[in-house]
């Protein structure tokens, strides 16, 4: 019986009514201690059922498990299609319960302690593509001093793929238009240099000249580079909004739209035109080169896409 398959929900009341007294204990627990809401209560109870009833076919207990009989369950419970998030809430339900029962002094070990919670695949973000970028770029009205602003903050972004946080919080002093540099300061207060390249320096260029003081009138003066129509600086809330409603303009699908779809984009298409991933790495001011990586998927995907849609015998 151990590789059968259960339908563990609402099934507590198939074990002896000692298994479901220690399950409801714990719960009830949880609920003092944590207020969690009842539907992720019965979640929990539901993943201890399932276990409870999973024991009871190899003639254990709940109380009396060891690591191997938690690592048989998972195995079976991976047999029978639980995978992804489903097994991670699980080995997580099993932690919290034998952590709580060794707490509480009903056993002497947590056998769950050596079991490793499993790895998730993070999903590859989705990315729009370069003749879309064109169309997001020239969606703003580039005859409104908030056109003019927009089109530079959109240029910005997808020249250096900026955190939208990054660009909201770009002070004037963080330019140099005239080597088209930007510094940075990204998370931890760890500062890049990033270039802008021709387009964007062009455009924030003539935003400065032509707009920024504009939307400064009878508002003082601001640090801030890309001001709103109030003197102050934009936030990241209304600078999503603005790509989200530019975005539906131009007729970009909304599951494509993100607020980090010009930093996605800006990576995406580097790697297409051979950049190295180091380079790109150190452009978006990324610690650690397995964040990176995700975008080196992204560009493999795109490039069977285009074997398969063009090569005669793919």
């Amino acid at each position: 019986m151990h590789g059968c398959t259960w339908n563990y929900m609402s099934k507590l009341d198939q074990l002896p009514i000692e298994e479901q007294s220690v399950i409801e204990q714990f719960i009830d627990a949880l609920w003092m201690e944590s207020g969690l809401s009842q539907n992720t209560l019965a979640a929990y109870r539901n993943d201890l059922a399932g276990f409870g009833l999973w024991l009871q076919s190899v003639s254990n207990t709940l109380l009396n498990v060891n690591t191997s009989d938690i690592q048989g369950f998972l195995a079976a419970e991976y047999k029978a299609g639980k995978q992804g998030r489903s097994s991670a809430r699980l080995v997580s339900t099993l932690k919290r319960f034998y952590q709580y029962q060794l707490r509480e002094r009903q056993i002497d070990t947590d056998p769950s302690e050596l079991v490793d919670m499993p790895k998730l695949d993070k999903p590859l973000p989705k990315i729009i593509s370069e003749e879309q970028i064109d169309d997001l770029l020239n969606a703003p009205n580039a005859s409104e001093n908030l056109g003019v602003r927009d089109i530079a903050m959109l240029e910005t972004l997808y020249a250096t793929g900026l955190r939208v946080s990054e660009l909201v919080n770009l002070q004037m002093s963080q330019l140099n238009l005239d080597p088209g540099v930007v510094r940075v300061i990204g998370k931890g207060g760890k500062e890049r240099l990033v270039p802008l390249g021709e387009a964007a320096v062009d455009a924030i260029s003539h935003y400065i000249s032509v707009a920024r003081n504009e939307l400064l009138k009878g508002h003082g003066l601001s640090n801030a580079v890309f001001v709103t129509r109030r003197g102050g600086a934009m936030s990241r809330q209304a600078f999503w909004y603005l790509i989200k409603r530019y975005a539906a303009a131009v007729g970009i699908d909304d599951s494509l739209i993100s607020p980090h779809t010009l930093r996605h984009a800006f990576a995406s298409h580097l790697l297409n035109h051979g950049a190295d991933l180091r380079v790109v790495q150190m452009l978006l001011g990324h610690s650690d080169i397995s964040t990176t990586q995700i975008y080196t998927h992204i560009a493999d995907q795109r490039l069977k896409t285009l074997y398969h849609a063009h090569h005669p015998r793919a």
